[in-house]
This record gives C-alpha cells, sequence and structure tokens, in this order.
C-alpha cells in the first residue's frame, strides 16, 4: 500500500484513517464531523477517529498509553497520537502498517506535504486507536 499524505495543516488523523481504509483522503474527510474546517483549524480527537470507523461499522476504540498497553501500538492497522511537544505542536497521528509507521507529513513542517513510512515514531505516543473487532 502506498502511504496517503495529509492534504491540510491538521488532517493527519483523516489520513491515518484512508490509509486503513483504503480510501482517499477527501472520502476520509467526508466520515469526519465538521471535517474540512477541523482539518484546517483544529485537528481531531481519538474520539472522532472511533465515530468515522464505527458509523462504518468497525470495532475500534482508543486508550491512554500505559505500560500494559505497549505492545498494542505495534499492531497492524494501529494508530497512534504522539506527544505535542517542539516538533509537533500540535501533537501527531501515524498508523502501523508492516512493521513500519506511516506518516502523513513525513517531512512536516515543509509546505510540501509528503507521505511515507518510517521505522521508528517520531515522538512519545500517548495515545493508541485500534481495531477491537472484525
Amino acid at each position: 500500500m502506498e502511504p496517503i499524505r495529509q492534504e491540510d495543516k491538521l488532517g493527519c488523523a483523516v489520513a491515518c484513517v484512508a490509509f486503513i481504509l483504503n480510501i482517499d483522503y477527501k472520502k476520509a474527510l467526508k466520515l469526519f464531523a465538521s471535517g474540512e474546517r477541523k482539518a484546517k483549524d483544529e485537528g481531531f480527537y481519538c474520539k472522532e477517529i472511533i465515530m468515522a470507523f464505527n458509523n462504518l461499522g468497525f470495532g475500534y476504540q482508543y486508550k491512554y498509553t500505559k505500560k500494559r498497553l505497549q505492545k498494542k501500538i505495534y499492531k497492524e492497522n494501529t494508530i497512534v497520537f504522539i506527544k505535542r511537544c517542539k516538533r509537533y505542536p500540535k501533537g501527531h497521528y501515524l498508523t502501523r502498517f508492516n512493521n513500519k509507521w506511516m506518516d502523513p507529513w513525513i517531512n512536516f513542517p515543509k509546505a510540501n506535504i509528503r507521505a511515507g513510512f518510517r521505522k521508528r515514531l517520531p515522538g512519545t505516543p500517548i495515545y493508541l486507536v485500534f481495531q477491537t473487532k472484525d
């Protein structure tokens, strides 16, 4: 699968959902309430990602990353939220795929947004979004 780049400044959650569902960014954006506005100005919470998946019949949930959940971070199609930091002032979402991380804006903060795969997370994961049933 090819990585999906976010098309909006704060659209990394949308790109991660699009990647997992194997749809394009615009279609995934329609799954989010107030999608266009939030992708440009606010960003998304884990709860909104869960709602996008669950509205399509997928069982997803999110959890704060604790020691006992560390192994789930590396499960296929898990989305992690990287803690806000100097490099990512709003935080950042990435998706686990084939033992790598799909990063919807791998060359952040450059204006010509590119997506790609990386071996390691670029920050500390604090939330994970994972599938609970098929």
